[in-house]
């Protein structure tokens, strides 16, 4: 009976060491499967390098690429360096142990930037709310990040700047400050541009933006090379069947149509009526009406592009004169020319055009957005020391009308379409102009500029010709084009398309008075594309005359490009 019991007792100790190996193994195992470790890769730069197991080669990384670790460090004999073995795609590397982090979001480790281009602030990353401004040369406190891009930059950048906290666009922003305030000089073109003077109060060429801008290409809207456009206006677009079949005889593959001109909003918009009531109140049509038109341009295969007045609106200035530019002697919006004029400094003008905008591309599938308008008022020299701007960021008018495409630019690709600005044939000129613009700071920017010289407006012998000028609009557009246009195009790394408005429309006030035909209209075209300026033309003809539009037919169907 003893040795029974002994057996059991020595059986019963056998058992439990067996069962505390195996506990042990399996403790040990697991403990092994933990040392080996999800990490990613961390930097202050887009790219690290790593280094071969035995340091003789090296290849980099993208920040923010997954990598495993157990920890194991080497020290390199002839540095006496550290790092840390990682696997990426099943090959072993070597990297610094500060390259390294378990957190995904500690990828990015830049503490500071510096604004290399002047960046609106955002209120989140979901509005297009701005909350600040901050110019050339400031430094910002990096406190987060939304997504890093395939080549491991950064898409926005959360930031502090004066207690203020928002969103920035990376691609804004540089490592130093010396950086940041370089200005972009291509084969000495910043020092042309800085040579020019500012004559009218718009400001000064050399505080201006020309760094190089990416233009997009959208997969699924693309451009034509060559725009073909008629102008309709908020009337006449539900006629549209009669327009489409004028077009289709007469070479024409675009239009650009009325969102909102000033007094003549399109259709009720749910952005007017957020913010501009009485356009909302004030629009021609219903969504659901306008949408129907836009379609058949669509479906008929048109390129379409929306145009939106922005500094210029009634409407917006009765909803807001606290956002207008106002008359000190009368504490009242100031009225020019029977128009009034919501501030190109004001940040929540900015905010209404630009929603405006892209609920048009997202709701009625528009191609490009034109912002006309782009401007402050003209011929305000006499009353300027009466006007409050309410340039709360003491900004040059030529500043705020960059700064504002800047912005919209950025809002409106993210939803898929291009931009393109109106500008004053006066803008190409040697000079920054009165009301802020200046043709080679907006190109740069923009997707399309669009000049407007109809030799209509021009002086009688401007550049010295020794005839009225609209009465030769091939001489006139030829040396308007070449002389200044192709010019201010050179001098900038990243120029927009150049795409014309030209006179569509008889003149009657000037002496001699002249009847703009088909020959004419094909003159003024021609002068364009035989400057170079071969983007194509937008037909202005303020009441967007069917009549008309099919006497000109005969100029829209040349074939200009001299190809087939």
């Amino acid at each position: 009976m003893v040795l029974k019991k002994w057996v059991k007792i020595v059986l019963f100790l056998l058992a439990a060491f067996v069962c505390s190996y195996i506990i042990f193994l399996t403790f040990n195992k697991a403990e092994e499967v933990e040392l080996v470790k999800n990490a990613y890769i961390k930097s202050e730069e887009e790219a690290v390098l790593l280094y071969n197991v035995d340091f003789s080669n090296s290849i980099t990384l993208t920040r923010g690429a997954k990598v495993t670790t157990n920890g194991k460090t080497i020290v390199n004999e002839t540095t006496n360096k550290e790092y840390v073995e990682i696997t990426y795609e099943d090959n072993k590397y070597l990297v610094f142990p500060l390259n390294l982090t378990y957190n995904e979001r500690e990828v990015v480790g830049e503490k500071h930037l510096y604004i290399r281009t002047p960046v609106s602030v955002y209120q989140t990353l979901d509005t297009a709310h701005l909350i600040s401004f901050i110019k050339k040369g400031e430094k910002v406190e990096v406190l987060d990040y939304d997504y890093l891009k395939e080549d491991g930059t950064v898409n926005k950048y959360k930031v502090k700047y004066n207690e203020i906290e928002g969103y920035i666009y990376a691609k804004y922003t540089v490592k130093t400050q010396a950086e940041a305030l370089e200005n972009y000089d291509s084969d000495g073109a910043y020092l042309t541009h800085a040579s020019r003077k500012n004559y009218q109060g718009g400001g000064s060429a050399a505080n201006l933006d020309y760094f190089p801008v990416e233009k997009p290409k959208f997969e699924n809207n693309v451009m034509p090379t060559e725009v073909r456009s008629l102008y309709l206006n908020s009337g006449v677009i539900y006629n549209v069947d009669k327009y489409i079949e004028l077009a289709k005889k007469s070479n024409i593959n675009a239009f650009v149509v009325d969102i909102k001109d000033n007094t003549a909003p399109a259709y009720k918009s749910e952005v007017m009526q957020k913010y501009s009531p009485t356009n909302y109140e004030k629009a021609f049509s219903s969504i659901e009406k306008y949408k129907e038109a836009i379609n058949k341009l669509k479906e008929n295969g048109f390129y379409v592009i929306g145009r939106i007045t922005v500094f210029k609106d009634n409407y917006y200035a009765k909803d807001h004169p606290e956002d207008t530019i106002m008359d000190t002697r009368t504490n009242a919006s100031f009225l020019h020319n029977g128009s009034y004029w919501p501030s190109a400094y004001s940040r929540d003008v900015w905010e209404f055009n630009v929603e405006l905008a892209k609920e048009a591309v997202l709701l009625m599938g528009f191609n490009e957005i034109q912002f006309d308008y782009v401007r402050f008022p003209d011929r305000t020299s006499s009353v300027e020391s009466y006007l409050n701007y309410q340039n709360i960021y003491n900004e040059e008018k030529a500043q705020a009308i960059q700064n504002f495409l800047f912005y919209a630019c950025d809002e409106i690709h993210s939803v898929g379409a291009y931009v393109s600005a109106d500008v004053f044939g006066e803008s190409a000129h040697n000079y920054v102009s009165g009301y802020g613009q200046y043709w080679g700071a907006i190109s740069n920017v923009v997707d399309v500029i669009s000049g407007m010289p109809y030799p209509e407006l021009f002086n009688k012998y401007e550049y010295g010709f020794t005839e009225p000028v609209w009465t030769v609009p091939y001489d006139l557009l030829y040396f308007w084009g070449k002389n200044y246009v192709a010019k201010q195009q050179n001098l900038i790394p990243t120029p927009a398309i150049v795409r014309t408005w030209i006179q569509a429309y008889d003149i009657t006030w000037r002496n001699p008075k002249t009847s703009y035909d088909a020959a004419m209209v094909s003159e003024e075209i021609s002068g364009l594309y035989d400057a170079g300026l071969t983007g194509g033309y937008i037909t202005w003809n303020a009441g967007s005359s069917l009549t008309k539009y099919e006497q000109l037919s005969p100029a829209f169907n040349k074939n200009y490009l001299g190809s087939d």
